[in-house]
This record gives structure tokens, C-alpha cells and sequence, in this order.
């Protein structure tokens, strides 16, 4: 709504600004509130320095993404597209939400199969309203309708699950969210143009907003609710770039943290197969416990990390 009212009077970055302080602004404003209705966490027995959480706030990724949401809304031009992704990325919110606020955590076959559920929305959407090309080494290529929105499905599954791992240590999901988001929209502008950039900037107001509140030692905790439509978001905007192999550079550190765990559970799970016995995951975990790293140390050290890649893409890319 505001996209046509301001849009031809505010300059592009006078525009984006302005997105980023209202998205930054109504978040600090509410989790500064601590909305009563919130859950509190109950530790976590298996996770390290999982009982330094206890009794924290949890969940305020309710907070977050509400805001993301209605500032994307505000800010954006009201397209069905865009429609579309803020329902769907509210909906894995709130699935994350009630897995946070429940006595009994949800199962993993619930969870996936709603994140699957969302991913395939998702890519049909985006198959609806976008060419099924990509860029990869400079060349496009065009592929199937139907093998796009599955190959797509498939990034959009794992962008949540890798978000969702990082989210285990004070600071980590957002700091690396904000790198990677800021990472793409600046690589990627043109592509991408002004309405997905003001899209970007929201949820880095969002999480600078978060990170008021999470840096060690933390007060508040995301949780599924933040992390998992956060990890939706990236992809996203990935697939909005047409650069969808950038996103193993522009989030590698997500990536190695996460993947890890979800290979070696899922190689355990259904074919009985144990892999890296002796490392810990998450990733951060292993640095935690085996290589003595502080909440900080591993923040400050996995971001700039990140940039590094990051950098790379920008030589790569270019």
C-alpha cells in the first residue's frame, strides 16, 4: 500500500531505509513489551548449555514474523504472488509457534510434513508467477514447470532445516540470516529489484530488532516460530535472484552446520547407518563442547566466515 503512495516520491534508498526502521522499530517496540502470552523455555537436555535457556522467553519468532508480514504488506505493492508467500511463510510460523508452546514437542514426520506442505505452495507460486530459468556459470538454463517447482520444494525444505539448526546458539540464526539476506540483496539488486529488496531489508530490521534481545546472554529466544519461516524467506529470495546454486556460498555456514546432522540422522533413521560418531551437531555444538568456543567466540568467528563467502560470491557472480 505504501509501495505506490511513496515509491515515486521517496528515492530507492530513502524507500528501503524507511522499510527497515518501521520493521526494526515495531519489533524492538513489541519484544520490548514481552508479550505476556509468550512460552517459556523448558530447556533442552541434549543440546550444550541447553539448561542455560530454561525459563528464557520462547517463541517470539510469533512476534517477528507478524511484523515481517505486516510490514511486507505495507511496504510491497499488494500482488497475489506476494500474497501468497507472506500466508504461507505465516502459516510455517505458526507451526513453528505451537511446536514452541507445546508440553510434548512435535514429532518429526509432523513437522516435515507441513514444512513440505508450505515448500510445495511455495514453489507452485513461484513457478506461477516467475520463468523456470537459471543462472549457472554465467549461462542460463531453462528447465520443466514441474522439475523446477520440485528441485525448488526440495532448496526451500532444507533452507528451513539448516536455519532451524543454527538456532541453538545465542546471536547465530540472526546474525547469519542478516549476513546472508544483506548478502543477496546487495549482490543481486538488479535482478531482484526494488519491491524484493524492501522484502530483504524488513526481515534485517527484524533481526537486528531480535538481536537486541538474543546476544549472550540472551532474554528472548526465536525459536521454530523465527528460524523455520527465516530459512523460507532466504530461499526466496534465492530463487528470486535466478541464481538458485548462490545459495550454497551466500549461506554455506547454515548449510555446513545443519546439513551435518540431518545427513547423519537421516542416514541413522532409515538405513541404520551411523556416520561421524565422534562430532557433534549441529556444528556449533561441536565447537562448544570439543573445542572449548564460547557462545561469542562462535557468532563472531562463523559470521565472518560467512562474509567470506559471501565475498567469494560477489567475485564469482560479478
Amino acid at each position: 500500500m505504501l509501495y505506490n503512495i511513496f515509491s515515486n516520491i521517496a528515492g530507492v534508498r530513502q524507500y528501503i531505509t524507511a522499510a527497515f526502521f518501521a520493521a526494526f522499530a515495531i519489533c524492538f517496540v513489541l519484544l520490548k513489551i514481552k508479550l505476556p502470552f509468550l512460552p517459556k523455555d523448558k530447556g533442552r537436555a541434549f543440546a550444550v548449555n541447553g539448561e542455560a535457556s530454561k525459563g528464557k522467553i520462547r517463541g517470539v519468532g510469533l512476534v517477528m514474523i507478524a511484523v515481517f508480514v505486516l510490514c511486507s504488506v505495507f511496504f510491497m505493492p499488494v500482488k497475489a504472488e506476494l500474497l501468497c508467500y507472506a500466508a504461507l511463510i505465516f502459516i510455517e510460523m505458526l507451526s513453528g509457534y505451537f511446536d514452541d508452546a507445546s508440553d510434548k514437542p512435535w514429532s518429526d514426520y509432523k513437522k516435515g510434513f507441513i514444512d513440505l506442505v508450505v515448500c510445495t505452495l511455495i514453489s507452485v507460486v513461484f513457478v506461477c508467477n516467475n520463468p523456470t530459468s537459471f543462472v549457472i556459470f554465467n549461462h542460463s538454463v531453462s528447465i520443466h514447470p514441474v522439475l523446477f517447482a520440485v528441485l525448488s520444494t526440495i532448496l526451500l525444505w532444507i533452507g528451513i532445516n539448516v536455519t532451524n539448526c543454527a538456532d541453538g546458539v545465542d546471536g547465530l540464526c540472526a546474525s547469519l540470516g542478516i549476513v546472508s539476506l544483506l548478502s543477496i540483496t546487495v549482490l543481486f539488486f538488479e535482478k531482484i529489484g526494488v519491491q524484493y529488496s524492501v522484502f530483504g531489508f524488513i526481515m534485517i530490521g527484524v533481526l537486528a530488532a531480535y538481536l537486541c534481545f538474543n546476544t549472550s546472554p540472551s532474554s528472548q529466544l526465536m525459536g521454530d516460530a523465527g528460524s523455520r519461516p527465516l530459512g523460507l524467506i532466504i530461499v526466496i529470495m534465492i530463487l528470486k535472484s535466478g541464481h538458485p546454486f548462490a545459495y550454497i556460498l551466500l549461506s554455506a555456514v547454515l548449510l555446513v552446520d545443519g546439513i551435518a546432522g540431518l545427513i547423519k540422522i537421516f542416514l541413522k533413521r532409515f538405513f541404520k547407518i551411523e556416520v561421524l560418531k565422534n562430532v557433534r551437531t549441529p556444528i556449533h555444538d561441536e565447537m562448544r563442547k570439543n573445542h572449548g568456543w564460547s557462545d561469542t567466540q562462535v557468532v563472531i568467528r562463523f559470521s565472518l566466515v560467512q562474509v567470506l563467502f559471501s565475498a567469494v560470491c560477489f567475485l564469482i557472480c560479478k
